[in-house]
């Protein structure tokens, strides 16, 4: 299993120079990919709790998260082999075509290791901010992946969808060859009837998921709904030794070990690199480890410290 990092956007962060410092010094570590994600603003009194969870506040870390196609840009300028990702834009708060134009120009810059995430998004304050709603989220989504198909195709392209109309019109710069799209789709255990697993089965490259549950369990559970989702990709006459899972490894260390019914990637290092093990038990292909919600960290060197021990740990076990 490979492991990504996701580049630092957080409050307190240097944009400067962390960025190119995290980018440069992941990939001499070994990690093979750099990941943003996003977060468009940060309500006072949000209109719903954090991933929509009951009771769950937004973490104060994310007060800033800066640009992710921004980021993606000054990591692909300073990097020659990771690859570049997104976990995950949401697509119902950008425009198709601007987004798919702005994915095609960074591969071209990177030299095609973009990799494209995407997810539907949760919170009300963000489609308010941009004129979207929440249901019509997935109706959108499904339209920026028909965007992508045509606005990455050859030209002249045409489209038309709820939001977009292109009628024989040339679409530039395309990318250095067709980017992977992945999607987002809740924790482990999610069911055949998802809206989701259909989604992902029928047009994604790629599953994001997250870890629901830690130790041998939760590699169950998410073996398991890898296996229905390309069982069901089959189904649809896709080639499911192409696709891969990309599990996303939030981490939050904690002074003493966590107990039995911890959240994965929840606990000591001891802890999290159990759950790093997990995720390679499961038969992910990568696992993007996430230290932005951490507190724990003051400095974006001290992160990065944490960062590269960890790839030494998974790569000696």
């Amino acid at each position: 299993m490979k492991l990504g990092l996701r580049l630092p956007q957080r409050s307190g962060t240097d944009l400067q120079h962390d960025l190119v410092e995290a980018a440069r010094t992941a990939e001499a570590a070994g990690y093979a990919s750099l990941w943003t994600y996003e977060r468009l603003l940060f309500p006072d009194t949000p209109a719903d709790p954090y991933s929509g969870l009951p009771g769950l506040a937004w973490p104060e870390t994310q007060r800033q998260a800066a640009d992710p196609l921004a980021v993606l840009t000054a990591a692909a300028v300073v990097t020659e082999r990771v690859r570049l990702g997104t976990a995950v834009l949401i697509a119902p708060l950008h425009t198709p075509v601007q987004l798919a134009k702005a994915l095609a120009t960074i591969d071209q810059i990177s030299g095609g290791r973009v990799v494209a995430g995407l997810g539907t998004g949760w919170s009300t304050d963000e489609f308010r901010a941009t004129g979207a709603t929440a249901a019509d989220r997935g109706r959108f989504l499904d339209e920026t992946l028909d965007v992508f198909d045509a606005a990455w195709g050859p030209d002249p392209v045409s489209v038309r969808g709820p939001r977009v109309v292109v009628d024989n019109a040339a679409i530039l710069p395309k990318p250095v060859s067709r980017i992977p799209v992945m999607l987002g789709g809740g924790g482990s255990a999610i069911g055949r009837g998802s809206k989701a697993v259909h989604r992902i089965a029928r047009r994604a490259d790629g599953w994001l998921p997250f870890l629901s549950r830690t130790g041998p369990a939760g590699a169950a559970d998410l073996r398991a709904s890898w296996e229905r989702i390309r069982e069901m990709a089959s189904g649809y006459g896709r080639d499911t030794s192409r696709m891969e899972m990309v599990v996303v490894g939030n981490v939050t260390f904690t002074d003493r070990p966590a107990g039995p019914d911890r959240t994965p990637f929840v606990g000591t290092l001891d802890q999290i690199m159990d759950d790093v093990h997990t995720a390679a038990e499961a038969g992910a292909d990568e696992l993007i480890v996430d230290l932005n919600l951490q507190d724990w960290f003051t400095s974006t060197p001290q992160m990065l410290e944490t960062a590269v021990e960890i790839r030494e740990r998974a790569t000696t076990a």
